[in-house]
């Protein structure tokens, strides 16, 4: 099974769209690999100190943010720029419906936690690292200044069956 976690950036907003994922201007592009240096280009956040090529945008494994993330179209395209960029993990508080789908149809994993567990991680200083345990259901965040926080999420049965797969493609292969 693939490995979920790694170390994490985080975007403090909600309603973070799918245009602001990958701007609509990409979508004519015909492979994966293409959309690849377009992550979070027209995003902006409140204090307008975002940048996409930054380093902990580059080397995040995961993105934690805050509800309602995907929202907008249903584009695949969202997804396939987070799974290009190595992506494997959205913390949000919420997702749009069809994003949400569309990860887990990938092999990404989409956490939601309560708002009081995301204030918790958002609370952190310093390099944070995010590890899963998908068994027990627990997340473990830590910082590289030595806080951690442990919080507990749940899956639906048919959700995990994707993850462990690999995503729908694969789980389809397996089973029928």
């Amino acid at each position: 099974m693939k490995q979920f976690g790694g170390p994490a950036a985080f975007l403090d907003r909600s309603d973070i769209n799918t245009d602001e994922i990958i701007p609509a201007r990409y979508l004519t592009e015909i492979s994966k690999a293409a959309l690849k240096p377009h992550l979070l280009e027209d995003l902006h956040l409140e204090d307008g100190s975002f940048d996409p090529q930054s380093e902990e945008i580059q080397n995040a494994q995961v993105l934690i943010t805050r509800s309602n993330f995907g929202c907008g179209s249903s584009r695949e395209h969202a997804v396939w720029v987070l799974e290009v960029n190595g992506i494997n993990m959205v913390i949000a508080e919420s997702f749009a419906r069809i994003f949400r789908q569309n990860m887990f149809n990938c092999g990404i994993l989409a956490i939601e936690l309560k708002k009081n567990d995301l204030d918790r991680l958002f609370k952190l200083q310093g390099k944070v690292t995010v590890s899963v345990d998908l068994d027990k259901e627990q997340l473990s965040v830590s910082s590289d200044n030595g806080a951690s926080v442990l919080c507990p999420f749940s899956l639906n049965p048919f959700d995990k069956q994707l993850i462990a797969a690999g995503g729908w493609l694969a789980y389809a292969d397996a089973k029928y």
